[in-house]
């Protein structure tokens, strides 16, 4: 299980620890972000710091409906206490997990400043 807290600009956020090729680590705050149908995004001085590897470059439409180019990364993501390889976009926001990451698991959002976010494994 994975637990979180609800900020106070409502968004749902959860602590992720994250590990490059090399074995660095770092815990990052991640915002769940429904509406991402991707894995992770991750800020480029992240992706610098972990010394992430280039994958390739891939196309995302945005909220608002325009389409923008993003370079894909490959991370380690220690997800629920299993290592999971994922492909990050890299963009200049804050980082996101997207519902390719919470496949196969339930989300429990208390919607309220300070409420509990809650990722479980489905059975």
């Amino acid at each position: 299980m994975i637990e979180g807290v609800v900020n106070a600009a409502y968004e749902a956020v959860i602590s992720l620890p994250l590990r490059g090729p090399d074995g660095r680590t770092r815990e990052i705050e991640a915002v769940i972000d429904t509406g991402y149908s991707g894995f992770l995004t991750l800020p480029p001085l992240l992706v610098a710091e972990l010394e992430l590897p280039f994958q390739a470059r891939g196309r995302l439409t945005l909220a608002d409906g325009r389409e923008e180019t993003f370079d894909i990364y490959n991370v380690t993501v220690i997800w629920d206490g299993k290592t999971k390889y994922v492909d990050t976009y890299m963009a200049d926001a804050a980082p996101l997990v997207g519902m390719m990451l919470l496949d196969g698991h339930s989300l429990y959002v208390e919607i309220a400043a300070g409420g509990r976010v809650v990722i479980q494994a489905m059975e």
